[in-house]
């Protein structure tokens, strides 16, 4: 399944509270996304059940050399586009260029020098993006082999903003870690745990770029992208779900939890998958501020750990607190404070 960063559902709703430009202009970007959602689940079942290596499906062969390439749609849906920018290149004259190909470099970096991994597959498979997709597309997406960025209309998401956000990048490229770890089902817990362990891992990755601890942070992915029909700060809080924009539907809670069907309308949003990621993102901040610092140095290596060695395509949410648990235990010692930090932050949002 494509994994878009804006949630259908929020294009819709905003759609429908719109004017007839707006509507035109979501169902421009719901158009083009409608035939890009079956490769992601294929790719996924691929890499877990046959052992297929992706890179090489690209033709790439599999490398500790570190290489990232972008590419240039110039509006059109041809994935991936023209060479833009590669390993080794000055920056050049296009400013989405430059930032997708700067923030996957950071978000690499961050995976190979504080969680040991190297690139999405862990044996330094190619970083690839592709820019400037469609025309005025309110949506950013990994789809199974690469990221794509649209250049938004300014309507939904402001125009340039999705390579801005280095939250944004590294959620995208996580979603490739999910692919080549866990494999996490795009569907109701085990969807939301997808967006969640991309939101935690997007969040970790700006802290750890910005220099900030827990407590200095905001919180917030997809900062300063909206557009003018979705009034708010950002796409999501991880600090306060629900409180990112208007008619923001995340709950923070499990008795708040939506218990929406995977029946493909895009209202249901693959059973809740974005809306119900609210409550496993506030038990990674609550364990991330619990133990104070930066959130790389403890709660993230943990939420790592966990996704690598504890959890499969169909794991729920009380298997992803268990498995943190385990987690902090294996990486700290039983009675370590991280064990009761993320312990209690899974029963504050009612998960145990």
């Amino acid at each position: 399944m494509i994994c878009f960063i804006l949630p259908q559902v929020v294009l819709l709703e905003a759609a429908e509270r719109g004017d007839a430009e707006a509507r035109r202009t979501a169902m421009n970007t719901i158009e083009m996304s409608a035939g890009l959602r079956s490769r992601r689940t294929a790719l996924t079942d691929v890499v877990r059940l046959l052992g297929v290596d992706v890179a090489g499906l690209r033709g790439l062969n599999p490398t500790a050399e570190e290489r990232k390439t972008v590419y240039d749609l110039a509006g059109s849906e041809d994935l991936p586009g023209t060479r833009a920018r590669g390993e080794g290149d000055d920056p050049v004259a296009d400013v989405a260029v430059n930032q997708a190909f700067d923030h996957a470099d950071r978000t690499h970096d961050f995976y190979r020098d504080v969680l040991r991994r190297e690139s999405v597959d862990g044996i330094g498979m190619e970083l690839v993006s592709s820019v400037h997709f469609g025309t005025a597309f309110d949506n950013a997406f990994w789809n199974g082999s690469q990221m794509v960025y649209g250049d938004g209309s300014g309507r939904f998401l402001a125009v340039g903003s999705l390579t801005k956000d280095i939250a944004v990048v590294a959620h995208e490229i996580t979603h490739g870690v999910v692919q080549f770890t866990a494999g996490l089902r795009y569907r109701k817990q085990s969807g939301a745990l997808n967006e969640s362990f991309a939101d935690v891992l997007g969040a970790v990755v700006k802290q750890f770029v910005a220099g900030e601890t827990a407590d200095q942070a905001d919180w917030l992915i997809g900062e300063g992208i909206l557009g003018s029909e979705i009034r708010g700060e950002a796409l999501r809080s991880m600090k306060a779900p629900g409180t990112a924009f208007e008619h923001d539907s995340q709950p923070a809670h499990m008795n708040d939890f939506k218990d929406l069907p995977d029946d493909g309308n895009p209202r249901n949003d693959h059973g809740g998958v974005h809306i119900n990621s609210g409550i496993p993102n506030k038990a990674f901040y609550l364990a991330a501020t619990k133990l104070g610092g930066h959130s790389w140095e403890h709660a993230g290596p943990i939420w790592y750990h966990a996704l690598v060695n504890g959890l499969g395509p169909d794991s729920q949410f009380v298997d992803a607190a268990n498995a943190t648990i385990d987690s902090a235990v294996a990486l700290y010692g039983k009675g370590h404070e991280t064990e009761t930090a993320v312990r209690r932050a899974w029963e504050e949002v009612g998960v145990l």
